[in-house]
């Protein structure tokens, strides 16, 4: 299947919380795109119109499509909204309430009131059971499994209605055959029910973390299932012989086949999809570090590229809530184009993280959306062409913008219209500025060496303001950033990990030892490959360990070079580096690997497009005033059509740049340039 899409069309598509975005690749590099409402009741009929739109406006007949590819937030959302399925939880007898005891750790510890910390939510106390039986540490059986207690726990269960059951019993990481019989008596009774069981999802030690990805597996495992059906199902229909890919959470592609079966790795499929995308745009204008600020009309989702590698955590947060899963380092805030401001009870200004979504949207929008938000906010400062937006697709109201942002929050405030609109757009940057300090300084690196990328519908509005803020002096605007998240599920590649607990010091370990474990995982990664139809394409196997220091609670994923001559010893070594990059501080004394971890891929990397053209005619389309922050008055600010403008092409700010996709704001004090693959780059001229 890989070797096989350069000779036919491949489709990128990227479900965001108001547009769904569609790119489609010829195989002579043609790149044509659209971006679509989002069905937030079904977002598979969003998906489906693509295709219909396809045939219609660009003559592409669904059975010329060879790849199909998709970012979805249907897993999330599941969890945000709190419309996963009702499900039930099996434990060790006497741990069933490991997943509403938790850690005892909370992040506020002086509010008057406190909430829970722990996801009850996935199995209230009358949903969880216990079955008799008990593993030790060392894997050996102190208590055989209880098998009727399975049954009744499971019969009552489905009683109470349940689509799903998680199963997690202790040490089952170190021997899974009674999680697995439990498996067995659970589908036996039950054909239909959907079972998780945490020795598949998450083979690690800490009962809480697996409990809990075991359950956010058996939440989203009937969700995900329906969709992906409805989906498959429609393709089908519209003639698409392609198979349907879809984009997982650490930045890999896999067959919807395996989807099912592993619906928690699709947390974040589309932040993901977007800085594979990034990272393709940065090595095509040959910069290797890179932050991208992707600002859809819902949230802003901020990454790091180092070093030409997107840096990926064992380990991310849902909604507050850890979930062991391997994710693209991304910190998602509720800060979009379609971010509501509001005034607080003690009179500040907020913004976020409520937003209008694509229904009704923002007041501009015109479909009855009375709030102000960040779009309106950008009308009024005269960034936005109401007549351009999104192409055209879409025109803007002025007016209702100006009455939302005059009602709400200038005339609480005492503001004229114009300082409030600046006053949302300023409080918007800090956030967004505080994010990308926390995904940089956080992990020992200084943002000011890297250039700015942004991405989404939005990020060019604020790419050099937010710049500025951080002393950053270099922006990279890609082609298409306002699709660049569906642009990378065609540079995707197709992927698979396994990971197991290991649990031993290095002075104890051998390279024969650790090897033996990793034919193991390699052996699960290539079960998992079978299944992707890739007619013989290369496969490339990674390797990392989650190493820590004897007595230390918490892993720093370290890639294991097993062809090394000395692998234990560079793995301890490559530790000390990246420990004393992260904490400030690396001391030779001993260290022990908690998990070992595979990683299988073949293809990706590449989403060649056609040579730039520019249209011809002048790119110079006007002027428009408009305010910025950091002056205290309007400014004339020439307008470009980039499609008009050519590699080689210069042009000074205060400036706006048109694009389809996007709007760039461009300050005064930046001079951007058009370099021969069509990247603009804005540089500051103190840089």
């Amino acid at each position: 299947m890989v070797d096989s899409v350069q000779g036919g069309v491949q489709v990128g598509v990227d479900i965001g919380g108001t547009f769904t975005d569609v790119v489609c690749r010829s195989s002579d590099g043609t790149v044509r795109f659209v971006k679509l409402p989002t069905t937030r009741k079904d977002e598979s009929q969003a998906v489906l119109q693509s295709v219909a739109l396809m045939a219609a406006d660009w003559g592409i007949p669904a059975a010329d499509i060879a790849r199909f590819a998709h970012g979805t937030t249907v897993a999330t959302n599941a969890v945000l909204e709190r419309k996963g399925a009702r499900i039930g939880l099996i434990t060790t007898a006497g741990f069933r309430d490991v997943l509403e005891v938790g850690r005892q750790m909370r992040h506020q510890m002086y509010s008057v009131v406190l909430d829970g910390e722990t996801p009850v939510f996935l199995a209230p106390g009358a949903r969880r059971k216990e079955a008799r039986e008990r593993v030790a540490a060392d894997g050996t059986v102190l208590v055989p499994l209880d098998e009727d207690d399975v049954r009744r726990a499971a019969a009552e269960l489905v009683a109470d209605g349940v689509e799903a059951i998680a199963i997690c019993f202790l040490f089952s990481f170190r021997n899974p055959a009674h999680e697995a019989r439990a498996a067995e008596i659970v589908r036996a009774a039950h054909p239909g029910l959907k079972v998780a069981v945490s020795h598949e999802v998450d083979p690690a030690f800490r009962e809480y973390e697996r409990t809990v990805v075991t359950a956010f597996d058996a939440y989203v495992k009937p969700v995900i299932d329906r969709y992906v059906a409805r989906l498959e199902t429609g393709l089908e229909r519209a003639g698409v012989p392609a198979p349907l890919q879809v984009m997982q959470s650490r930045g890999g592609l896999m067959v919807s086949e395996v989807a099912r079966q592993r619906p928690v790795r699709l947390f974040l499929s589309g932040p993901a999809a977007g800085v594979i995308g990034a990272r393709m745009a940065g090595a095509a204008a040959g910069i290797e570090d890179l932050i991208t600020v992707d600002i859809g009309g819902t949230s802003c989702d901020i990454a790091l590229i180092d070093k030409g590698r997107a840096l990926v955590r064992s380990e991310g947060v849902i909604d507050g809530y850890p979930v062991r899963v391997a994710m693209v380092d991304v910190n998602s805030i509720g800060s979009g184009g379609g971010s509501i401001a509001w005034i607080d009870r003690g009179g500040g200004l907020r913004v976020g993280p409520q937003s209008a979504g694509s229904e009704p949207g923002p007041a501009c929008y015109g479909r009855g959306g009375e709030k102000p938000t960040v779009t309106d906010a950008s009308i009024v400062l005269g960034y936005l062409n109401p007549d351009y937006f999104a192409g055209g697709a879409l025109k803007l109201r002025p007016d209702l913008a100006e009455k939302a942002i005059r009602d709400h929050i200038a005339g609480p405030l005492g503001m004229t219209l114009e300082q409030a609109a600046l006053g949302i757009h300023r409080v918007l940057n800090a956030q967004m500025a505080e994010g990308i300090r926390l995904v940089s300084i956080r992990q020992g690196l200084d943002p000011r060496r890297f250039a700015l990328m942004p991405l989404g519908g939005g990020g060019a509005v604020h790419a050099t303001a937010l710049a500025r803020d951080l002393a950053i002096r270099r922006v990279l605007v890609p082609r298409h950033p306002g699709i660049l998240s569906a642009a990378g599920l065609l540079a995707a590649p197709v992927e698979h990990e396994m990971a197991t607990a290991f649990g031993r010091t290095l002075s104890e370990t051998t390279p024969a030892d650790i090897r033996a474990v990793l034919d193991g995982l390699d052996a699960g990664c290539r079960d998992l490959m079978a299944l992707e139809r890739l007619d013989g394409a290369a496969v490339t196997v990674r390797y990392a360990a989650d190493v820590c220091y004897v007595g230390q609670s918490y892993t720093l994923e370290i890639p294991l070079r097993m062809d090394d001559p000395a692998p234990l010893d560079r793995l301890y070594d490559d530790f000390l580096v990246d420990h004393d990059r992260v904490y400030g501080h690396a001391t030779r004394i001993p260290a022990r690997i908690v998990n070992l971890r595979a990683v299988h891929q073949a293809g990706g990397g590449d989403f060649s497009e056609a040579p730039p053209v520019a249209t011809g005619g002048s790119p110079e389309k006007g002027t428009r005033r408009l305010l910025v922050a950091e002056l205290s008055g309007p400014v004339d600010a020439k307008v470009y059509d980039r499609a008009a403008m050519p590699p080689g092409f210069t042009f000074a700010g205060p400036a706006i740049v048109e694009q389809a996709d996007t709007t760039t704001l461009v300050e005064p004090g930046w001079h951007g340039a058009i370099d021969a693959g069509g990247s603009m780059i804005l540089t500051h001229q103190d840089a």
